[in-house]
């Protein structure tokens, strides 16, 4: 469930405590633009902060020019997020390090994406754009695996993990923490059920053992960076 410390300063700020949100648990929220909603997944900061959002751009919407000071990773969950340098269909994952600016422009399909804002180390500054429906898996540790690696940078891990059916993982521990987004189908672990648009943090070095039933599932996954 959702802990809130200050309003809009601190929201789920400890990252040493496990944090669990899943769709039930949504709560969104307007943003200060028309059309734009938000559901604030994590959050130290007011309007300009280091946070961990899903956002939902109804049909011809916008948000107005920003610059990204800390960084702004992307991935679109649906519809066509689009700014002036492209548009982005479900799938697209999208990195634009310190600095960088855009003006979202949303189209008749409206759009919903998980972002991450204020985030980024001063020296990464790698800027790109990839369509993960193109690109291709590479077998994971275990069998029914499929790993997609997104990013890496130092410690930091950023991979999408496609779960075949009753697929089951070694018990394992996250250094440097682990932060995971169901995409599609439902996680498993032995402390929960997650189902799609659930978002997981697990602090460093804690451990869980996972797996999936018959559905399978499809997670974004980041490591190393809570330590």
């Amino acid at each position: 469930m959702l802990s809130q410390t200050s309003s809009l300063v601190e929201l789920n700020a400890d990252f040493l405590k496990r944090i669990v949100i899943k769709p039930r648990d949504y709560l969104w929220e307007p943003s200060p633009m028309l059309g734009v909603e938000r559901m604030k997944l994590d959050r130290i900061g007011d309007e300009i902060a280091r946070a961990t959002s899903l956002v939902r751009y109804k049909p011809n919407s916008n948000f107005s020019a920003h610059e990204h000071a800390g960084g702004e990773e992307i991935f679109v969950l649906d519809g066509i997020f689009a700014d002036e340098y492209g548009e982005y269909p479900p799938g697209s994952y999208i990195r634009n390090p310190r600095g960088s600016k855009h003006r979202p422009t949303i189209g008749h399909r409206g759009a919903t994406i998980f972002v991450k804002l204020h985030q980024f180390s001063q020296q990464d500054q790698n800027q790109f754009v990839m369509n993960t429906k193109t690109e291709s898996w590479r077998p994971g540790l275990v069998n029914g695996l499929e790993v997609m690696p997104l990013h890496q940078y130092g410690g930091e891990n950023v991979a999408l993990v496609k779960w075949a059916p009753n697929t089951q993982f070694n018990s394992h521990r996250h250094w440097g923490g682990e932060e995971i987004f169901v995409i599609d189908g439902t996680f498993y672990d032995e402390h929960d059920t997650y189902p799609a648009g659930s978002w997981l943090r697990s602090p460093h070095m804690s451990e869980h053992c996972p797996y999936t039933k018959d559905e399978g599932a499809l997670i974004y996954v980041k490591v190393g960076h809570l330590n």
